[in-house]
């Protein structure tokens, strides 16, 4: 149990910012994209990325539309290095995309960077030094004026050794690491410094990163703070304003998103949340909640599953099932109440109209998702779900009546089977209850005929291998039907009746049309459902009546009642 947090944790004090403006702001563009799944997403993984698998990586990011990649950390490894040399030198890195590597603000590992990016068409170099008061005291032992030298000290650096190498267009990113734990006026000032020493103007931009190192606050918190830096950073028109949020305390893509309204033009993240700890931003959930909100991210994610399984290869980590747009359960409704509402929004979304179908924030099909496991069926399923499934793949709509029915039918199996049915079990469920010519009385064929203003019916049925010969009329085939059967004792009325044509895909059958008859034994009450499937109509329905009373009949057995046969 958690006792007193006062004691050992306090919140982190509010930015004293009265006249915020990012509440009040929407978003309706996209941040410029930085993918580091190459470099911090690749770090963090159990098993590091080889060679094969970064290529395959790379290749991904590029596809799906990132035009600036953080592809490694080469002072750290010659593994980094060598693959920053591989896609230079085997020209692997389209024309409009530009590779960013990391290093610390320590001449030897600037120098070494350098020499990996020999020959690059456009780089980013990404310095960074940790800036808050635990580091200053804990970690370096260094004053303020110490940190904000050593940070100069790299960039100036930086800018001689790239001075030296006019071949490729070099551009600036510094981080002050750890900056939402640093005061923010400090912050301030190392930043200010570092576009200095650049010497950074309007078309020599500077890419000042302040990123959420480890979450420690709310996500209003880390706005307040970039609308702070935004507002007072000298030379704002010669920076691209990035934000690199962790996931600490879950509220990243939050993070990310307030960050933006309070007015960062730059995200860094990966794909799926991968990185340190609990992750990065998750550029997929971020890219994707832009979409929903009408705003096109510029990154492509309409074939999002070989996304998935890409990144999955690539990472050896698997993308959890509930995971935003993407997980294999996300589009997926067990809820009967949820299943229902899901059918009608459905059934009256038009194909080029607002999204408005309820529970499903985003178009499945937009990120290449079919349709067919948004409803699946379970224990805690109801009759929407499985209406749903039987018309979506068998192209059978159910009325609704027969939606009560037969959901009872359905719940009962998976209360004693247990687990999820499939579409095609349900199938096999509702062909066995409804259309089973395994039953007492089997239809064998008809003929019509007229007989002055009533329709008469030649009705050949089979019982227990034996084959009758019926004859009825009546004021159409299946009330000359019903007449018929009557010469076997069985007698019914007939409470509706409705037909349907099916879906040309429908699995499991040639037929085309599908009948249904809503049957009550006279005096006994209880109404039973006969369904028929056929190529004509007629003969379908003529089916639907056998089924139908075949299933009153084993009702009526089963309460100790004998069938009138």
């Amino acid at each position: 149990m958690l006792n007193n947090p006062s004691l050992k944790y306090t919140p982190f004090p509010a930015v004293q910012l009265a006249d915020r403006q990012w509440p009040g702001r929407t978003l309706t563009a996209p941040p410029i994209w930085m993918s580091t799944d190459l470099r911090d997403g690749n770090q963090a993984l159990f098993e590091p990325m080889n060679a094969e698998r970064k290529m395959r990586m790379f290749q991904t990011l590029c596809e799906i539309g990132f035009k600036e990649i953080e592809v490694a950390f080469p002072s750290a490894s010659q593994t980094d290095f060598d693959f920053v040399r591989q896609l230079i030198e085997g020209d692997h890195i389209p024309d409009d995309v530009t590779i960013e590597v990391l290093t610390q603000a320590r001449e030897h590992l600037i120098r070494r960077t350098i020499d990996a990016l020999q020959g690059a068409r456009r780089a980013i170099v990404h310095v960074y030094n940790a800036t808050s008061k635990p580091f200053r005291d804990t970690v370096f032992g260094m004053s303020k004026a110490e940190v904000v030298d050593m940070a100069v000290a790299a960039v100036s650096l930086l800018r001689q050794l790239v001075a030296e190498r006019p071949e490729t267009e070099w551009v600036l990113e510094y981080s002050p690491e750890t900056f939402t734990a640093t005061e923010l006026d400090f912050a301030l000032e190392v930043c200010d410094a570092v576009t200095a020493a650049w010497g950074a103007t309007p078309n020599r931009q500077v890419i000042l990163n302040l990123p959420t190192t480890v979450e420690v606050t709310t996500p209003n918190v880390y706005a307040d703070q970039i609308e702070w830096m935004h507002r007072h950073l000298a030379r704002r028109d010669s920076v691209i304003l990035s934000v690199h949020p962790h996931n600490d305390r879950g509220t990243a893509v939050a993070a990310a998103e307030l960050a933006m309204m309070a007015g960062a033009e730059r995200v860094e993240g990966c794909l799926f949340g991968n990185g340190e700890r609990t992750g990065n931003v998750d550029l997929v959930t971020l890219a994707l909640n832009l979409y929903t909100q009408g705003v096109a991210p510029g990154l492509d994610f309409s074939d999002i599953n070989a996304v998935a399984r890409s990144v999955e290869y690539c990472n050896r980590l698997p993308v959890h099932p509930r995971h935003p747009y993407v997980g294999d359960l996300v589009f997926t409704a067990f809820s009967g109440s949820h299943q229902d509402a899901i059918k009608k929004g459905f059934a009256v979304q038009p194909p080029d109209g607002l999204w408005q179908v309820p529970y499903l924030p985003i178009d499945p099909a937009d990120v290449g998702r079919s349709y067919d496991s948004v409803i699946r069926v379970n224990s805690q399923s109801g009759k929407g779900g499985i209406a749903y499934l039987l018309e979506a793949e068998y192209g059978v709509v159910l009325p609704r009546r027969l939606q009560v029915e037969f959901s009872r039918v359905v719940q009962a199996h998976t209360d004693s089977h247990g687990g999820e049915m499939s579409a095609a079990e349900i199938w096999q469920l509702f062909a066995r209850t409804y259309l089973d010519n395994d039953q007492p009385v089997r239809y064998v064929e008809h003929h019509l005929f007229e007989h002055g203003s009533a329709q008469g019916i030649r009705l050949s049925v089979e019982i227990d291998g034996r084959v009758h010969l019926l004859a009825g009329e009546g004021n159409g085939p299946i009330d000359a039907a019903v007449h018929a059967l009557r010469h076997l004792g069985v007698a019914v009325q007939v409470r509706s009746y409705e037909e349907r044509s099916l879906a040309a895909r429908g699995k499991g059958s040639d037929a085309s049309a599908c009948a249904f008859l809503e049957l009550v034994r006279p005096g006994s009450g209880g109404e039973s459902y006969g369904v028929g499937i056929d190529e004509n109509i007629v003969t379908a329905s003529i089916r639907s009546l056998v089924n139908g009373i075949n299933r009153l009949e084993s009702r009526a057995a089963s309460g100790s009642e004998s069938r009138a046969a």
